[in-house]
């Protein structure tokens, strides 16, 4: 396994990163396809094994149990020093007043429970789920910064919004002297590329990380085209994300196909490599139902794609309606 800094931070992170919303409670999530407790840890174990020290995870998901399951099993089988833990804040918790967002009262109390939940003392990596339209911002870089100067976490960093929010934070921070974004989690694979246009050149700008979610695009870019899975059929937000451009889609997906074939490997290293290639990419997030997803995946740092290899992969791309920031709220 390879370890690279995350941004021009000091942490130490793997160069592929655990996913955790396949862990959880599909009573309690919108996805059916998530692992109970005992097949969950056999995952996060073989991912330990493997090298892998980063995990990502999320209050949201299955409205906390994915925290539990993720947090008793690394706190059973890690060296908590050595491992890096994200969890995100900004979904809905629970119903009524106060249940979601930024503001300082729901972030200071989805830590404590986010704490409570993983079993441990403190959070390497807190990230902004969404940006929160309805709180100021400087409410917000504030709360964040109170949080790792208490302790509670070490870092922060952001996910899906548009360029201009991210610079604004920044710039906040920076203006107040308070705790900036390490990294940035955005959506990003062979299929979406529109963060290429400002998002991800400004992260390369200010040095933060990538760590993008979705580098499989939900599995589309592992398998052969007419091939099905159970997430395949069940994943209404996979859907929603792919849906409306699987004509352009599938010509990048057939290459794909066409390039593992020629190099002997699997079509999910082939996507792998390609995002591992991208400037400021520090770590996808990868998810994994089954072992030897995880496997394979761990396998694409192996492999390594000539110039020529990435033109093939990227030249037919098309432009792609914006996915993964909420859309700026219309007026009354």
């Amino acid at each position: 396994m390879d370890y690279v800094r995350l941004g021009r931070s000091g942490l130490e992170v793997s160069r592929l990163c655990l996913g955790a919303m396949s862990f959880g409670d599909p009573e309690k999530w919108i996805h059916s396809w998530v692992l109970p407790e005992e097949e969950s840890r056999a995952i996060i174990k073989r991912a330990l094994d493997l090298g892998i020290n980063f995990f990502d995870t999320a209050n949201v998901y299955s409205l906390g149990a994915s925290e539990e399951i993720l947090g008793s099993a690394l706190n059973d089988l890690a060296v908590r020093d050595e491992i890096v833990v994200a969890t995100k804040v900004h979904g809905r918790m629970f119903d009524g007043p106060n249940g979601s967002g930024l503001s300082r009262k729901h972030i200071l109390a989805q830590v404590d429970q986010s704490l409570e939940r993983l079993g441990m003392e403190y959070i390497d990596l807190l990230i902004i789920h969404r940006w929160d339209y309805d709180t100021p911002i400087e409410e917000t870089m504030e709360a964040l910064h109170d949080v790792v100067k208490s302790g509670k976490v070490r870092y922060i960093g952001a996910s899906a919004m548009y360029a201009w929010q991210f610079q604004k934070a920044q710039y906040t921070a920076k203006m107040n002297g308070w705790t900036p974004f390490i990294s940035m989690q955005n959506h990003y694979n062979l299929l979406y590329r529109e963060e290429e246009r400002e998002m991800n050149p400004l992260c390369e700008d200010l040095g933060v990380a990538l760590t993008p979610y979705s580098p499989l695009a939900s599995g589309r870019l592992s398998r052969e085209w007419a091939a099905t899975t159970k997430r395949s059929q069940s994943d209404n937000i996979a859907k929603q994300k792919y849906g409306h451009t699987e004509d352009i889609d599938k010509v990048i997906v057939d290459r794909v196909g066409e390039l593992a074939e020629k190099k002997g490997v699997t079509r999910t290293q082939i996507a792998l490599a390609w995002l591992l290639a991208q400037k400021a990419v520090a770590a996808p997030v990868i998810g994994a139902t089954k072992m030897v997803y995880l496997d394979d995946a761990v396998d694409a740092l192996d492999v390594v794609l000539t110039e020529e290899e990435l033109v093939y992969l990227e030249e037919t791309y098309q432009p792609h309606p914006v996915v993964g920031p909420k859309p700026y709220p219309k007026k009354d």
